[in-house]
């Protein structure tokens, strides 16, 4: 916002109109002026009377620079405007027959923009006579919202538009910390180690078996 807009929101000294003011300021009585005396004031301040709350009864003006005041304004609506978060909605677009690569990859993408704050519309394109798959491009929509769910919630459902059938995801509110993704060679790993711990533990169990029927 310029400050030409900003000058323009204010009453400053003689565009006040009311007869008398109540003022605030540093070093200043806080009581109620006629507008004459307030101004007055302002002048032997070397500064301005601003008209902060026209609609108070009386209205409540500040005696201060008014170019300083401006500035601290502008610089103030800048840093609220960078603080607010802008949402995008990004695609990811698929085929009724994507295979799992492909799939997987696009997956990584969609989890990368929901943590980012972004919603996701994820579509199934139909070309041609791959119209016929419109049950499994369906499926692969809710497969997909459904390995998302700790990241997203569902805004709509999957629905058919012309040769597009789309999702709709919003990222969820995540104060928890992020679970640590373990990669697929990892979970490989455990259930190997899981499997020779089985492994070693059943001809212990055979040997005591068979010394209690020595027994």
């Amino acid at each position: 916002m310029r400050n030409d807009n900003l000058r323009g929101q204010y009453r400053v000294n003689e565009q006040i109109h009311a007869r008398e003011v109540r003022i605030i300021g540093e070093g200043i009585d806080s009581q109620i002026y006629p507008i004459y005396q307030a101004l007055k004031i302002a002048e032997e301040h070397e500064l301005d009377l601003v008209e902060i709350s026209p609609d108070a009864q009386p209205p409540v003006c500040r005696i201060i620079d008014y170019s300083k005041f401006l500035y601290q304004l502008k610089k103030r609506q800048k840093e609220q405007k960078a603080k607010q978060v802008k949402v995008e909605v990004k695609e990811i677009r698929f085929g009724p027959q994507t295979d799992a690569h492909d799939y997987n990859f696009k997956l990584k993408h969609a989890i990368s923009f929901l943590e980012e704050g972004n919603k996701v519309k994820a579509y199934v394109f139909f070309k041609g006579r791959s119209i016929l798959f419109k049950e499994q491009g369906e499926v692969l929509l809710l497969r997909f919202a459904s390995e998302l769910e700790e990241y997203a919630r569902v805004d709509q459902m999957p629905v058919l538009e012309g040769k597009r059938m789309t999702i709709f995801l919003s990222p969820k509110k995540r104060d928890i910390v992020k679970k640590k993704v373990v990669a697929p060679t990892v979970i490989k790993k455990k259930v190997a180690e899981n499997v020779t711990e089985k492994q070693t533990e059943e001809p212990q169990q055979q040997t005591v078996e068979k010394n209690e029927d020595n027994e």
